[in-house]
């Protein structure tokens, strides 16, 4: 039994642990494991908004992204997901993943303002980029062969883990939660930019992705998710999309994941982004989420 935490930034505890140390969890799961060079990686969101059937505007503006991402200093690893947002608007967003910082750097000066600043006849775009240290975010996955989002870009899976299945685990795989309590430090900054509105996010701003994967199911099994635990699992989507500010939740897309040739698949997540890690967990303690990434700035 590992420790989420990779040895290298394991230090000595100065907040505890949820469980005793001889905690045995009820079934396995595991963590992507980074080189430990790598102390940082990069979660780009390129969004596409329109109303109704896809518009040329935004058929041209998901090939040209995609194009850029298989350019020089392109991501490691990127995928593509829709939703339905709340007022409506169709929108697809291609997430792109790198774990070297200056090399999204210099990728990203140029994709930035054609993204943002290009005139696009009948469609909206929109960025989310976040750069979480690896002390500063976690994963979790049921299986050792199926990576998801940014895991996808680690070197490897752990060993079987013992900070899950319990609450408060989420917390517990963070390494910087070791010695730190995570505090939100301010609140969201609202800054204009001519036509483009750009929101600066404060420290401890928390970002989760929580995944469900149905394409290996067979007949009952299938029924049994999507008759029964999916539509519940939509209901609390929607309520945090709708409602969720009240209880800390700024925004939540219950995003379906698209295939390579642009079909849904057979996978979901909802992303959420929150105040801060306290307030996703105290939602968290209402539901059994299934296996996910989650990142703080």
């Amino acid at each position: 039994m590992e420790s989420a935490i990779p040895l290298h930034l394991e230090t000595q505890r100065t907040r505890h642990k949820r469980v005793p140390d001889d905690y045995q969890p009820p079934y396995p799961s595991f963590v992507a494991r980074y080189k430990p060079a790598v102390s940082r990686v990069v979660m780009a969101y390129f969004g596409v908004q329109y109303r109704g059937a896809a518009p040329a505007a935004a058929t041209a503006a998901l090939a040209e992204i995609a194009a850029r991402f298989a350019a020089e200093g392109g991501p490691s690893h990127w995928d593509r997901a829709r939703y339905v947002d709340r007022a409506g608007y169709e929108t697809v967003v291609s997430v792109a993943y790198w774990d070297d910082v200056a090399r999204f750097d210099a990728w990203f000066a140029p994709a930035r303002e054609v993204w943002t600043v290009k005139a696009r006849e009948g469609i909206g775009t929109f960025i989310e980029v976040l750069r979480p240290a690896v002390a500063r975010h976690e994963t979790l996955f049921s299986s050792l062969d199926r990576p998801e989002g940014v895991a996808a870009i680690a070197d490897g899976m752990s060993g079987e883990v013992q900070e899950h299945a319990y609450w408060g685990g989420m917390r517990d795989r963070i390494p910087l939660s070791q010695t730190d309590p995570m505090t939100p430090g301010g609140a969201p900054e609202l800054i204009r930019d001519g036509a483009r509105l750009r929101v600066k996010a404060y420290d401890n701003l928390c970002l989760i992705r929580s995944g469900q994967d149905w394409s290996d199911t067979e007949a009952s099994e299938r029924k049994l998710y999507l008759d029964d635990v999916e539509p519940v699992l939509r209901e609390g989507m929607d309520f945090l999309r709708d409602d969720g500010l009240a209880i800390g939740c700024y925004a939540n897309r219950y995003m379906q994941v698209l295939s390579t040739d642009g079909k849904v698949s057979e996978k979901s997540y909802g992303q959420s982004w929150w105040k801060s890690l306290a307030a996703l967990e105290r939602w968290a303690g209402r539901i059994r989420p299934t296996s996910r990434y989650s990142a703080r700035r």
